[in-house]
């Protein structure tokens, strides 16, 4: 809200950061791990007297230097840059929240890089000792960098007290530092041993070659082992909210844990393999399986650790579109726009609804969706849903959806970004009865399920189902999949619902039910007025205003007996007059 949107269509926001974050937390971890394994492989070379583990450790830490120091160096840069980008306002809190943990971090970085450039240029240049010394201050430098870093992105996830507090150790040290630092070290150490798989297979010497092997693939082995409890206990913490989202209620979450189970499998696999069976072949074919997979489960726990913070970027806090969460109310009653200081319209009229409505996607939006783009495309998703559906689903779209933010501004902001979702981007009517045409159960569906269900996408799964099936699974929609919210609407509303999706199928069977509010009608209501003298007295009328008035028709007109029929009737005959007279929901 206060800062500039970089607009990058395609990709979206986070899509660029998930990329640039795994690929550097992928090499940043290495960089720490790496450096016990280059101390540990080097004192085996020392024992064993062996000229060839040595010169393979060498050659290692020339690769480790340049992956470690120029690419990751590279791509640390990355994602400042790219987190300043996408989201400015989070990058400046954390800054100035802890700006001591990041001078402190780039006190240690500044260590490793000198302690490695010696560790390296000095190999048979210095006593054994005093080289083993100077690699341990590389991997005790490197380790509390991750010490800091760990602290601070933790803070993101569960900041704990300091949300009352404000203190500095109180953020640093928040409930899920320990379990991450945990695992985030043993994850570490399980890449060094991948890593040291990678450049031995290279080696020439076949004896050397299957040590080092055994040697890298127990070192990964153990260390992956040993990053379950850790991980375990990390999810034990997490507050509720996040623990609901891991557990299946958010469909992206669902899918990295489903890769990063898949990936623990084969890496896990194919090191035991590397163990046991000892290859004469160089086994290069395996080097893709390992890193792959090792990239797959240390990718599927950042992707989740990033995901479960939704609705926020600092839990609690700041929500992923950078609104203060502390700020809500008072942008409600005073406007998004009137308090948006990089926006065009301040306020919303006739002429610069669509206008208005676009830069309201920018700024609460487009920080987790795309324009028909790769990851999370709002065109896509917003494809099926009328200009009213989409109204309603803004107003309670956080309740919907927990992972997403509320809707931030006043009622009228709030029409222009449903105008700009649906007019805008499909060229939609801007009318309230956009898609409602008596079928009370289709604009049932499109607020409440269209905007991640298609009614081609459900038609097939629904196949075979009879009415009774159907109904009952709106009762239940969470045991049928644990990324949808309950569907809290009353009995009678669920009942509309399920005639439409029944009707998917069946269209032959769903005529009757919208012809039953006709027979109704023809049975309680013609002796006395045809549907002709009727429609001009209700015009304009909502069905919904339809339905209450049949629950007080005395009220209405003392001559009017009031109508005894269930709550079924009812609301058949109120589709029934809402079709005849074009009333929206």
């Amino acid at each position: 809200m206060n800062y500039p949107v970089w607009f990058v269509p395609t990709f979206g926001g986070g899509l660029l950061i998930a990329l640039v974050a795994i690929i550097h937390v992928f090499v940043s971890h290495f960089a720490v791990g790496g450096g016990l394994y280059l101390v540990m492989a080097e004192r085996k070379a020392i024992k064993e007297q062996s000229q060839a583990i040595m010169a393979f450790v060498k050659k290692h830490t020339k690769f480790f230097m340049l992956l470690t120091m120029v690419f990751g160096g590279l791509t640390g840069v990355a994602i400042w840059f790219v987190i300043s980008l996408i989201h400015p306002a989070a990058t400046s809190l954390l800054i100035h929240t802890f700006v001591f943990g990041w001078a402190a971090e780039w006190v240690f970085f500044l260590v490793e890089i000198v302690a490695l450039f010696v560790y390296f240029y000095t190999f048979g240049k210095m006593d054994d000792r005093t080289h083993q010394t100077v690699g341990w201050i590389y991997f005790g430098a490197a380790w509390m960098s991750l010490f800091l870093i760990n602290g601070i992105i933790d803070f993101m996830l569960t900041p704990g007290s300091w949300i009352s507090n404000s203190d500095f150790w109180s953020g640093f040290f928040n409930p899920t530092f320990w379990p991450s630092l945990f695992f985030r070290s043993f994850m570490s150490f399980m890449l060094a041993g991948c890593y040291g798989f990678l450049t031995a297979t290279f080696l020439e010497d076949e004896a050397t070659r299957h040590r080092m092997i055994r040697y890298s693939g127990t070192w990964a082995l153990v260390s992956l082992i040993l990053s379950l409890p850790a991980g375990w206990w990390y999810l034990s913490v997490l507050p509720s909210p996040a623990a609901k989202l891991v557990s299946g209620a958010s469909p992206t979450i669902k899918r990295a844990v489903m890769t990063g189970g898949f990936s623990l499998a084969v890496l896990a696999g194919v090191l035991i393999a590397l163990i046991l069976l000892n290859p004469k072949a160089r086994v290069r074919c395996l080097i893709v399986a390992v890193m792959l997979s090792a990239m797959g489960y240390m990718g599927a726990f950042e992707w989740t650790r990033e995901a479960a913070r939704r609705p926020y970027v600092i839990n609690q806090v700041m929500y992923s579109n950078g609104i203060l969460k502390k700020d809500l109310e008072r942008i409600n009653q005073e406007g998004f726009l009137k308090n948006a200081k990089w926006v065009q319209n301040k306020e919303v009229t006739e002429t610069n609804q669509l206008e208005a409505g676009r830069e309201l996607f920018l700024h609460q939006c487009f920080a987790c969706h795309s324009l028909s783009g790769f990851n999370n495309d709002i065109v896509s998703r917003t494809k099926n849903m009328s200009f009213g559906a989409m109204r309603k689903y803004l107003t309670t779209i956080h309740e919907k959806r927990y992972f997403m933010p509320p809707f931030v501004g006043t009622d009228s902001e709030l029409k222009a970004l449903a105008a700009y979702l649906t007019g805008g981007l499909h060229k939609k009517p801007l009318t309230d009865d956009a898609g409602a045409t008596g079928d009370r159960g289709k604009v049932l569906y499109e607020e409440n399920c269209a905007a991640c269900h298609s009614s081609d996408s459900i038609k097939p799964k629904l196949k075979g189902w009879d009415l009774a099936k159907v109904r009952a699974s709106l009762d239940k929609l969470p045991a049928l999949n644990p990324a949808m919210p309950d569907y809290t609407a009353p009995a009678a509303v669920k009942d509309a619902m399920a005639g439409y999706l029944f009707g998917l199928n069946n269209p032959v069977a769903a005529a009757p039910a919208k012809a039953k509010g006709a027979t109704l009608f023809d049975d309680n209501c013609a002796a006395c007025h045809s549907m002709d003298q009727i429609k001009p007295k209700m015009n304009g009328w909502s069905r919904d205003k339809i339905r209450a008035a049949l629950d007080k028709l005395s009220a209405l007109n003392p001559a009017m007996p009031d109508y005894t029929g269930t709550a079924a009737e009812k609301d058949a005959m109120a589709d029934y007059m809402a079709d005849q007279v074009g009333g929206a929901k």
